[in-house]
């Protein structure tokens, strides 16, 4: 598996704090783009994000540490698609998420559609069998299909939630959604924060930690940017008003830390950068650096456990097969 070098990474760093061998971190890159129904330019977020990071300060004050230096990140070389689409490019990210897991690294995807966290979450899973997931977005992606594919990002959800357990699974600033997805939520126990509700105050003042208590012990968060605000993140296929900030957003993640709960990994998608405007592409980079420093801050400082080979290939198979089959039937 190939690592991109100094030039070329995440931040940005010499080759001593970002060989694969030695790193704890791995960014994977999966700059596919498919289905999108708005605007365009999903497929360039990774590599804006990389690019991006390289203004991204090592130290952070909150965690005071420089956790690439302590931890290592290996930015592995992009995916290639070719002419995969689909469930056949999905198999391509869940297969480089899953060797990277077994390895014993903490796994951060970038995309990219949300359709690709259908990948990680899945090879997540197999590893860790009682994680939650905690999904930022502001759509629920739990349409059964969109415009003629199963496989939209306007799908991503659905798709998970056919072989992932609804109730673990947690949705923060939903404020565009269908009346079947709303039924769905309703109907098999997702856990699902409207933004609209968050600001009635219906989960009152402390709403993140409303959010945390929904959460197993294992969290794999997915966060689609366009979450936030489109003031301070215009740069995404749909942006929707009404969206929430930075510093409001990590509360939540500062909550699940405080909390005692373990980040096991996440995936940030859909920015869509745009040529002249670059504060949504700084504000990515910095998402990425600030969970990784959140995830590895006490008390959660161990590092993933290592999945056994044998499991984790006998169980993606297994998954693979099921939720190919729900979608063929």
């Amino acid at each position: 598996m190939k690592v991109l070098g100094p030039k070329k990474n995440f931040l940005s760093i010499e080759e001593r704090y970002s060989s694969l061998e030695e790193s704890t971190i791995a960014i994977v890159s999966a700059p596919y783009e498919y289905t999108v129904s708005y605007g365009g330019g999903a497929r360039k977020g990774p590599k804006a994000i990389i690019e991006a990071s390289a203004y991204v300060e090592f130290y952070d004050d909150e965690t005071k540490r420089e956790l690439c230096f302590d931890k290592g990140i290996a930015t592995i070389k992009p995916i290639a698609f070719g002419k995969r689409v689909d469930r056949a490019a999905l198999d391509v990210i869940e297969d480089q998420v899953e060797d990277l897991i077994v390895m014993g690294k903490f796994v951060v995807t970038l995309g990219g559609e949300h359709t690709i966290s259908t990948a990680p979450i899945s090879a997540h899973y197999r590893a860790y069998p009682n994680m939650s997931i905690l999904h930022f977005d502001a759509h629920s992606d739990l349409r059964h299909e969109y415009q003629g594919s199963a496989w939209s990002h306007a799908s991503f959800m659905a798709r998970v939630s056919e072989f992932f357990p609804t109730d673990r699974i947690t949705q923060v600033g939903i404020r565009a959604l269908c009346i079947e997805e709303a039924r769905f939520i309703r109907d098999n126990t997702i856990n699902t924060f409207y933004a609209s509700a968050i600001r009635k105050g219906l989960h009152g003042a402390e709403w993140q930690k409303a959010v945390v208590d929904t959460l197993s012990s294992d969290v794999y968060i997915t966060f689609d940017v366009d979450h936030f605000c489109p003031s301070i993140m215009p740069s995404t296929g749909t942006p929707e008003p009404d969206g929430f900030l930075y510093s409001e957003t990590l509360d939540v993640i500062r909550t699940v830390i405080a909390s005692g709960r373990r980040i096991v990994g996440f995936d940030i998608v859909e920015l869509a950068p745009v040529d002249g405007v670059t504060h949504p592409d700084i504000t990515a980079a910095r998402l990425v650096y600030k969970i990784l420093n959140l995830a590895f801050q006490e008390p959660t400082e161990e590092t993933p456990k290592k999945a056994t080979k044998k499991v984790a290939k006998k169980a993606t198979k297994k998954a693979t097969k099921k939720a190919t089959g729900a979608i063929t039937a």
